[in-house]
């Protein structure tokens, strides 16, 4: 169990795909417009890439090693498809707000990292906790950079009015220099807490 917590937790925190690795930005940078945006592509990415590591790691002896590639992007863009179909079905305003980058899911480079350099070579156990904690780790930042861009940006959260009505929003924080603004802001915030760490440590 000590085993899986850590595989869980090193996505979340410690190898945070946005925080640490800043792999998968262009999409997380555009969406986190609202609160719902965020939340909706976060746990799609995380279906995506829960699924698509089950997958593989299940027939990763059978898998020849010179067509892998191709056979992961096919196992990605299958789920891929999955979830934009379920989001156009169930979440058609969801799916319109986020536009092509569902679709583009497929060429996230997170999952393709994971699959590439876990999900081929660790067993089914792992591969599971390695997924959620990858895609919550995913999920919690772009709900975090969404929740500060929605609030400063239109007074809302979640569509909810939060600030009074004679506050005028900041349109800054909607416009793609502002999701960078955020966005630099929570990597310092994070280096800010791993070197208070390092020292409390020696």
């Amino acid at each position: 169990m000590n085993r899986f917590f850590k595989i869980f937790t090193n996505g979340l925190i410690k190898e945070n795909p946005l925080l640490v690795l800043m792999i998968g930005l262009c999409s997380s940078l555009a969406v986190t417009t609202s609160v719902v945006n965020g939340i909706g592509m976060g746990l799609s990415m995380t279906f995506v890439l829960l699924m698509s590591e089950v997958v593989i790691s299940i027939f990763r002896k059978l898998i020849p090693e010179s067509i892998r590639i191709p056979v992961f992007i096919i196992v990605i863009a299958a789920f891929t498809t999955v979830i934009d179909y379920m989001l156009k079905a169930y979440f058609p305003d969801l799916s319109k707000a986020m536009g092509v980058f569902i679709p583009l899911i497929v060429v996230n480079c997170i999952i393709m990292g994971r699959v590439e350099s876990f999900a081929s070579k660790q067993p089914l156990g792992n591969v599971i906790f390695d997924a959620l904690g990858m895609g919550l780790g995913y999920t919690w930042v772009l709900t975090g950079i969404s929740l500060v861009r929605e609030l400063l940006g239109n007074g809302t959260i979640l569509g909810i009015q939060i600030f009074p009505d004679s506050y005028t929003p900041i349109l800054f924080f909607i416009l793609p220099p502002g999701g960078f603004f955020i966005f630099a802001l929570f990597i310092s915030f994070n280096l800010f807490l791993k070197s208070k760490n390092k020292e409390a440590r020696t």
